[in-house]
């Protein structure tokens, strides 16, 4: 199943989103935009890079992983999209959880973020050099965020 979800509707939709809110807030494409939405939305789901997103819930669920991140986390794609974010992370500090903060509110995205994740059968990881960003559609609407990471290192338990 999670090798085609990028072919439903919604997933090309999504991805749209992803992408373009990264090229609006970030100032830069996240993958070279070629052809049509569905074959952009192939090239996010299938790119050598971790994208993973939540929605706008109080406790944000994953509405996206992509290969990668389904890979790394040791689950299905069903099983991803019922997770909430919170409970894939280690508690952060609140002085480093302030600062990203401030940042996302100054700049409109964190490009230097980096944490330990869990794995779906608890292997421990750290995400390094992770970008974090707000998105929006095409109105301007809150819709939810998204991370990008190409570099993580697993942590021996």
């Amino acid at each position: 199943m999670s090798s085609q979800v990028w072919q439903q509707p919604e997933i090309i939709s999504w991805s749209q989103i992803i992408l373009d809110s990264f090229a609006e807030v970030v100032g830069k494409e996240l993958l070279a935009r070629k052809g049509t939405p569905a074959a952009q939305a192939e090239a996010l789901f299938f790119a050598p890079f971790v994208v993973v997103s939540h929605g706008t819930q109080a406790e944000p669920i994953f509405n996206y992983g992509n290969q990668v991140a389904l890979d790394l986390w040791e689950i299905n794609w069903q099983n991803f999209i019922q997770t909430p974010s919170r409970s894939t992370a280690e508690p952060i500090n609140q002085l480093e959880r302030q600062q990203m903060l401030e940042q996302v509110a100054q700049k409109g995205y964190v490009d230097n973020y980096s944490g330990v994740r869990i794995s779906s059968t608890g292997k421990r990881f750290l995400i390094k050099n992770t970008i974090i960003w707000n998105l929006r559609d095409r109105a301007g609407n809150y819709c939810g965020q998204a991370a990008n990471y190409a570099e993580w290192d697993m942590i021996k338990n």
